[in-house]
């Protein structure tokens, strides 16, 4: 989005209907958002709000030296949580326009500059960091609050300050989305899926681990890939199943020694972000980090299903993942950085062969909504992380080849299965000013099986057997 000296008019695909508010950025520039509503095609008025759009640092990180990684993860951390608060005050009307992305810019100077002398001490100095301290706000379609039911203590009569305030409350937490266009019916998307021919030398086999829905509760909002050593590093809740005691401070050694919720003895760590209904009740975490603090409320829905299987190649066999390789699917922060790394996967039962990325799906009676990760399935040969860790895995081409340098790896795909109240609103939690998008669901797993498991789930996928 230009900041270079003209304003901009963000304009919403069908007549506005209410009055625009400017809001002025921190490079010069305007940015004229439509925070009114406006007529969708079914008449209905649908609001306009603003989110913060703000470059995204770690994923420019080609290269981080291992004695520079903790500090670089923290200061990474970091500029999240500016983010997240810069946004928090914006919806709640405490600051906004050029002093609120002022504050923030000189907040990210900072930081950044303190990313980049940790890395010149390393040996590592970046260029160009310093150009990304800056943000913009970024027009999104936001939730109506007619589509948001009312807080149970609200609607038992909105009467004194304590209802009228719990109503303000949910009014304002349906800014954060979702909005009524981020909904489509299954039934009106045509069948999309293709999935590459297997050839000669194809592995056809699969290697399936049972490990619960999250029976135990184990949640948190870490993300121990991405902000070891961070509490709350990602600002929305997980699920968790698979290793018992994965949480922001794990390190190898703790992970295979922890226990697992896997029958097999598969100690590898697979987590998601959870699904929440858009129902105006208290969770356990409607006051915590992660949750209410930061923008995730409602009822947490706990899967009706959970299913984890790897699969092989259409071309080739496959050769074991290392242990404890990472690998994160999707990009928590799409609706932003745009579509690039972004890999949701939402749809019905019944309907599988239609896959959403950017829409949630209205499924119809007797049908659940199924969340799918598909995560990359060629490795580096090398590295069981990246700095920014993508670059060391990567997506298999139309055809199933992996690019130059890589070697097909057993494909981890996760299907997570959830009954929905007909009628009901839900969303995935995200990083606040992430506004609950549907095309912001992501996945992550660290691989602890042992040598030996990950060796038989190979046999498995290269014979051509179906392991259960």
């Amino acid at each position: 989005m230009s900041q270079k000296g003209h304003k901009r008019r963000l304009r919403p695909k069908h007549k506005v209907l209410a009055l625009m508010s400017v809001l002025a950025l921190g490079g010069g520039g305007v940015v004229i958002v439509e925070q009114g509503a406006f007529a969708g095609q079914d008449g209905r008025s649908a609001p306009v709000t603003a989110t913060i759009d703000c470059p995204d640092v770690g994923d420019k990180l080609s290269n981080v030296p291992d004695q520079a990684r903790v500090q670089v993860d923290a200061k990474l951390a970091q500029l999240d949580t500016q983010v997240a608060d810069a946004y928090q005050q914006l919806s709640s009307g405490k600051a906004k326009d050029k002093a609120l992305l002022g504050g923030l810019k000189q907040q990210r100077d900072q930081t950044i500059t303190a990313i980049t002398d940790t890395l010149g001490k390393a040996g590592q100095k970046p260029a160009g960091l310093d150009k990304l301290s800056g943000c913009v706000m970024k027009e999104a379609a936001a939730a109506n609050p007619a589509d948001e039911p009312a807080p149970a203590n609200a609607a038992q009569g909105a009467q004194g300050a304590q209802g009228a305030a719990a109503q303000q409350n949910q009014q304002q937490a349906a800014k954060g989305g979702p909005a009524r266009s981020d909904f489509v019916a299954i039934g009106n998307v045509k069948p999309n899926v293709r999935n590459a021919a297997a050839r000669g030398g194809a592995s056809t086999g699969s290697f399936a681990v049972q490990c619960g829905r999250n029976e135990n509760n184990h949640f948190n909002p870490d993300n121990v890939i991405v902000a070891p050593g961070v509490s709350n590093g990602a600002h929305h809740m997980h699920d968790y199943v698979g290793n018992k005691t994965t949480d922001a401070f794990s390190t190898n050694n703790s992970l295979a020694q922890s226990g697992t919720t896997c029958t097999n003895g598969d100690q590898s760590a697979y987590y998601w972000p959870v699904l929440r209904l858009r129902d105006g009740k208290a969770e356990k975490d409607a006051k915590a980090p992660g949750g209410g603090q930061d923008a995730n409320v409602g009822t947490i829905l706990k899967p009706k299903q959970v299913t984890i299987e790897f699969k092989g190649s259409p071309v080739s066999k496959v050769t074991a993942m290392p242990r404890f390789m990472r690998i994160i699917t999707g990009d928590a922060k799409a609706l932003t950085n745009g579509n690039a790394n972004a890999n949701a996967s939402w749809s019905c039962t019944g309907f599988e062969n239609r896959q959403l990325k950017d829409k949630y799906p209205v499924c119809p009676k007797g049908s659940d909504v199924v969340r799918t990760f598909n995560f990359q399935s060629c490795w580096d040969g090398k590295n069981i992380d990246s700095a920014n860790h993508r670059t060391h895995v990567a997506f298999a081409d139309a055809n199933g080849n992996c690019k130059n340098g890589f070697k097909a790896i057993p494909q981890l795909v996760q299907r997570i299965v959830y009954s929905v109240p007909p009628g009901s609103r839900f969303a995935v939690d995200s990083f606040p000013e992430q506004l609950h998008k549907p095309v912001t669901d992501h996945g992550d797993f660290i691989n602890v099986m042992s040598n030996g498991l990950m060796a038989g789930a190979v046999r498995c996928i290269n014979d051509g057997r179906a392991c259960r």
